[in-house]
């Protein structure tokens, strides 16, 4: 259910609301936008929580009481009241009417590589590193990312440039570490359905950065959102990176661009999308970027190398560290023409 409060609501109206609800057993998750505050009561299936015999009609302070039809209930539009969800990390605001560039190496290497891509990508007006400690690779043999090591250059990384940092996440024996240093914690492909590992991210309360499957629904993400959100994390990002499809020549996997405006209307969480590792190739990835920023995201996630052809981790499909200067330019016209103020160091 979602309870919406009046304007004038007083602070020991809402608490009263809250108070009801959990004692009836329930979740309690209030959301104080510009001019209202809505509360949303999430029951427990199982438990038989009767959320509607509550009387919160009522209730002092209450205007509505509405039923969530979604199944999704705090990742859905309707929570929100017509309001999006912007993220504010360290200054550097995504969603609504702000629009994020995060670039950085797909893996940390080297003290050298990774300090020289994020000086670069700094300097092109980028609002978030991006850089992988820890690397989900199809082969066991393949290189598996520096672990610690990586996360200690990431630091370095953000000592100097003051970009925040975004690295994934893939085992919660690794919570802790990330944590040190993780401004975001990446959620890959292949981890959006590890439900454990989305409920402890939801309970550190870092802002995550929740990618699709590759063959994830919408609504399979919106849900997968969902576990971070119902653990009182509201800082979830939704990524679309590519799914599979018939189409397998020429590409790694199809981008997916209606879902940035579908996902718009679905719900109020911010909208990232990931062209390097649908493309794989790096010819088509400032295409799909502009694509992508026309279509409304709120954001873009690239990887960038200074040499990717010696790059230990998909190097076919980073950006040139030389030129993504003029990437960066493009893609920031492009997302002011589709009305997004850009967000920078």
């Amino acid at each position: 259910m979602m309870i919406v409060m009046k304007e004038d609501a007083t602070e020991e109206e809402i608490g009263a609301v809250i108070e009801k609800i959990e004692h009836a057993g329930a979740l309690a998750h209030p959301i104080k936008g510009a001019r209202l505050t809505v509360i949303g009561a999430i029951g427990d299936v199982e438990q038989d929580v009767n959320i509607e015999g509550l009387g919160l009609e009522g209730q002092p302070g209450v205007d509505r009481v509405l039923p969530i039809l979604k199944p999704y209930k705090l990742a859905s539009a309707q929570i929100r009241h017509g309001e999006r969800t912007v993220l504010d990390i360290e200054g550097r605001k995504i969603g609504g009417e702000h629009f994020a560039l995060i670039a950085g190496p797909c893996t940390v290497e080297s003290r050298e590589q990774t300090l020289q891509t994020a000086r670069v990508v700094r300097d092109a007006g980028v609002a978030l590193l991006r850089g992988g400690a820890y690397k989900p690779r199809t082969s066991p043999y393949a290189f598996q990312g520096l672990g610690v090591e990586g996360l200690r250059l990431l630091a370095e990384a953000k000592a100097e440039t003051g970009l925040p940092i975004v690295t994934e996440l893939m085992d919660l024996r690794d919570l802790d570490d990330v944590l040190e240093v993780a401004d975001v914690i990446q959620i890959g492909a292949r981890n959006m359905a590890n439900f454990p590992l989305l409920t402890e991210i939801g309970r550190s309360g870092r802002p995550a950065l929740l990618k699709r499957g590759l063959s994830a629904t919408l609504d399979e993400l919106l849900m997968a959102a969902e576990y971070i959100l119902k653990e009182g994390n509201p800082g979830v990002m939704l990524c679309e990176r590519g799914i599979r499809t018939f189409e397998t020549d020429h590409r790694r996997v199809t981008l997916d661009i209606m879902a940035v405006p579908i996902l718009k209307e679905l719900t109020h969480l911010p909208v990232i999308v990931d062209p390097s590792h649908a493309a794989g190739r790096r010819a088509l990835v400032p295409a799909l970027s502009l694509a992508a920023a026309a279509a409304g995201a709120d954001g873009i996630i690239v990887e960038v190398h200074p040499n990717p052809d010696e790059a230990v981790c998909d190097g076919p499909q980073a950006l040139l560290a030389d030129t993504f200067a003029e990437y960066a330019a493009a893609v920031q016209r492009t997302a002011e023409l589709a009305g997004k103020a850009l967000s920078a160091a």
